[in-house]
């Protein structure tokens, strides 16, 4: 009976000793727990145990979609799957242009070279290209997307245009 009493009584006072839990870095994930061994003596020691590291599995998404937005201010790119999910992004600000600059054609063959870099990892090959806006990034864009590799399939114009929706500005006064 006494032996039996020992064994509960170490079993019950194991969930009470917690190991504790440290995440190093987000991208890769080190848990490590630390356990106390007690000695006959009473000293308690602390040993740090590596357990795994968590791989970030990057998804291969062969087609995709290519947004691209030009407007008389700047241009933007986005690159997705086929569901609409974004893998990258890119724009003319966001490289550092200013003003008048993030609306030109250099800026915009600029932000394809740097969205199709980010876009590398995913081994994006196929790509649709839906242009909105009227911007002069427009031309350049694609033909930045032929140079940087990517097979087109399909360029599509959705630029919004109102039949007779809205009521016009009235004209400025200089």
């Amino acid at each position: 009976m006494t032996e039996e009493l020992k064994k509960t009584e170490e079993k019950k006072e194991k969930p009470d000793e917690k190991p504790e839990e440290v995440v190093i870095d987000d991208k890769k994930t080190e848990i490590t727990e630390v356990k106390k061994e007690e000695r006959k003596t009473g000293e308690e020691k602390e040993k740090p145990v590596v357990k795994k590291k968590k791989k970030k599995i990057r998804r291969q998404v062969l087609k995709g979609q290519a947004h691209i937005q030009c407007t008389y201010n700047n241009t933007i790119i986005t690159f997705s799957d086929l569901a609409g999910k974004v893998l990258a992004w890119s724009s003319a600000g966001s490289l550092g242009f200013k003003g008048a600059k993030k609306a030109t054609p250099y800026a915009a063959t600029q932000i394809v070279n740097a969205a199709a870099e980010k876009v590398a990892k995913f081994g994006l090959r196929e790509v649709e290209v839906y242009v909105r806006g009227v911007g002069s990034g427009r031309e350049a864009s694609i033909r930045a997307l032929v140079n940087n590799d990517f097979e087109i399939t399909l360029i599509k114009d959705i630029t919004p245009i109102p039949h007779n929706g809205c009521r016009p500005r009235k004209p400025r006064r200089v």
